[in-house]
């Protein structure tokens, strides 16, 4: 089973660079999508095979997930069941026999830094024992833009950057406890050297440069470990400031 995720930085935008084409090139199985900053009725067009199913933001032209998928999931549902959290759209779950896959677009501390306690000592620990209730029902597959640089191998310029939005000692922390609740980060279960970035500033010729963050990540249960059949980053597909990544499933 293949899984992609990919923050689109708008979904009615993508659309118009070669959204549709990248998806029915993809292989995919199942396809998340992050910030997609836009509701049902505002995206009219058809996917193939794929059924799409939608959280959007309260908020007009904001955040929000939607994740298309080949085969209809056993359960669809919006959100971690908790209402301080839950009007932005950013956590979508859909049930398949052998583990959830959860779509996730973790809040931004802000460029002021603004949001970082509430990213940290709220989200955060809401978000992980979201998670772990799943598992008590069956393993989890995290796809999403989780707006965190882990280590300095997963940034350009950490040295320029520490102390920054998504590379603050409290994010890095809370990824480490994410990981400490037995999730697997799982590019780096096979990649362990640099230069694998997810998200590029539009300024500078930063992405031309590779002067990027990994910040979009797939994570796997534990136990789903033995089953890892890949883990990829997608540079070159273009669209967004992001690219796409994923993983694939042995059965």
């Amino acid at each position: 089973m293949k899984i992609v995720s990919w923050n689109v930085n708008g979904f009615r935008s993508i659309l118009t660079k070669g959204f549709q084409e990248v998806l029915a090139n993809s292989g995919a199985d199942v396809f998340c999508l992050q910030e997609i900053k836009a509701r049902q009725d505002q995206v009219l067009c058809e996917f193939g095979h794929y059924t799409c199913h939608w959280n959007s933001a309260l908020r007009p032209g904001y955040s929000g997930t939607a994740t298309l998928s080949r085969s209809e999931p056993l359960s669809v549902s919006v959100g971690i069941g908790e209402a301080e959290h839950d009007s932005e759209g950013r956590v979508l779950t859909t049930e398949f026999a052998d583990f959830y896959v959860v779509n996730v677009y973790v809040p931004n501390a802000g460029r002021e830094l603004t949001r970082l306690d509430y990213r940290v000592n709220a989200w955060g620990p809401a978000f992980r024992r979201f998670l772990k209730n799943l598992e008590k029902e069956k393993p989890v597959v995290v796809c999403g833009d989780l707006n965190v640089a882990h280590n300095e191998i997963d940034l350009a310029r950490p040295k320029a950057n520490v102390g920054n939005a998504g590379f603050t000692n409290e994010e890095r922390a809370d990824f480490g406890k994410f990981l400490d609740e037995g999730f697997v980060d799982s590019f780096r279960h096979f990649e362990k050297g640099p230069d694998h970035y997810t998200w590029w500033s539009y300024q500078n010729s930063a992405r031309s440069r590779n002067i990027g963050w990994r910040i979009d990540y797939a994570c796997v249960s534990e136990v789903l470990v033995p089953r890892l059949e890949s883990s990829f980053i997608q540079p070159e597909i273009m669209g967004s400031d992001h690219c796409p990544v994923g993983v694939t499933l042995r059965s």
